[in-house]
């Protein structure tokens, strides 16, 4: 007899709230949803309580939120990241506002499950980047589309379109690492594999370097149904004189010759996120040596070392530790410190361990420790205040989707984040 493994449903799994830090707010939204179960309707209420973006989500997508909340959060998940897909030969147009729609659902959904605690932060960054990773690939599939059906890539039929005609988006940062915040960016470098094209690559190259554009317009513009995803390629090689989409062998010929351990690190969370995918995966193959090197290389230890002290001294993040404006991803003792000590052991020991090419912080974590590079309880700990900072860094992005990691200034609105974390601000500052 086989047993039922289906997540159950969302209010079963309930096991956390924030404080309501707007009463009336939150009564609005009780009384909108009082249909529903009471500990949802708590959930709710101190939710919009607590972010005006969340509260507005709720009354725009209300109808759907009642029937989503009576399933399994990963069966709705699915399906927001089917229905898109619906939409590929509709055009353009039709396509960004599906993912403008699967963009407001899954921010609800993904804000809620962590609110409630029905998902652990794992379980969060890994929605939002599911849905980053569906917006990319269909977003390429149309646009090559286009570009094949108006004969600017010689050599293609229809049928490539489902894998970009030899165009590859790299997921880098923490899209690549299946951890993007909640307001996040998204870092993508864009490539082409030349070898399909021969003699017409450079017209090939031109089509791309169109359907890059056109891509990240589709994810970066806001219209009334909101945003997909701000989109940076600034990360690619030589960003100030390339073109945003490059071919893969000048790609390779930069790095080979001139990269440099900023970008060393960078490529430690690549993936290939949409278009040909095994064309991505080649290339990244290719690039092992130049990201993890056999020897230990103790100039290029100190130079990341010396990166970070840069960042913190250019964004005067040197000054005494204060609650009020402090950043969560740049402040000392921030998530980017918790990162940086992270990559900088794997680029130290990596060449010689696969075993410690994880691409998450959390996983490179456990492997440097189950390695002997780390103590155990150093582990544990960075473990701990990695995934705390997170959830921090997502009250402070889910009041008004902005991408921000500083604390407010002001203390009424550390208050309104120490409400939002479900605790007495005494205490948050304290933990802080």
């Amino acid at each position: 007899m086989s047993r039922d493994t289906t997540p159950a449903a969302f209010a079963a799994r309930l096991r956390r709230s924030p404080i309501a830090f707007d009463a009336e707010a939150g009564r609005d939204a009780a009384r909108a949803f009082a249909d529903l179960p009471p500990e949802v309707v708590g959930l709710l209420a101190r939710t919009a309580g607590c972010s005006p973006y969340l509260k507005g989500l709720m009354a725009r997508e209300g109808d759907w939120l009642r029937g989503a909340l009576a399933e399994a959060p990963e069966a709705v998940l699915a399906d927001l990241l089917r229905a898109p897909e619906a939409m590929l030969e509709a055009g353009a147009e039709a396509l960004g506002e599906a993912l403008r729609t699967a963009k407001r659902r899954v921010a609800l959904l993904a804000a809620l499950c962590d609110l409630g605690g029905v998902w652990e932060l794992e379980a969060v960054t890994g929605a939002l980047t599911a849905l980053a990773d569906r917006a990319v690939d269909l977003a390429m599939q149309a646009f090559v589309a286009e570009e094949i059906r108006r004969g600017k890539l010689p050599g293609a039929g229809i049928e490539d379109a489902a894998i970009g005609a030899g165009m590859v988006a790299l997921a880098m940062g923490k899209m690549g690492a299946g951890e993007l915040n909640y307001s996040s960016d998204i870092d993508l470098i864009c490539l082409f594999d030349e070898t399909r094209y021969g003699d017409a690559a450079q017209e090939a190259r031109a089509a791309f370097i169109r359907v890059t554009r056109r891509m990240a317009a589709l994810l970066s513009d806001l219209t009334a149904g909101g945003y997909v995803f701000r989109t940076d390629l600034r990360l690619r090689p030589d960003a100030a004189v390339t073109p945003v989409c490059i071919s893969m062998a000048a790609a390779e010929s930069y790095y080979e010759s001139v990269g440099r351990t900023w970008e060393r690190a960078a490529y430690i969370k690549a993936r290939p996120c949409g278009g040909d995918l095994a064309a991505g995966a080649r290339f990244l193959q290719a690039l092992t040596p130049f990201v993890w090197r056999k020897h230990l290389d103790f100039a290029a230890i100190q130079d990341a070392h010396d990166m970070r002290l840069r960042i913190r001294e250019h964004r005067q993040l040197n000054r005494p530790l204060t609650v009020e404006g402090h950043n969560m991803k740049l402040g000392q003792g921030g998530i980017r410190e918790i990162e940086f000590f992270t990559q900088t052991r794997q680029l130290i020991a990596g060449g010689r361990d696969p075993d410690l090419r994880d691409r998450t912080t959390v996983g490179g974590l456990a492997a440097l420790a189950a390695k002997g590079w780390i103590p155990g309880d150093v582990a544990d700990d960075l473990t701990d205040l990695y995934r705390a900072h997170r959830e921090v860094e997502h009250r402070l992005q889910m009041v008004g989707d902005a991408q921000t990691h500083d604390m407010p200034l002001s203390a009424e609105g550390v208050a309104r984040i120490a409400a939002f974390c479900g605790q007495d601000e005494g205490a948050f500052r304290a933990g802080l």
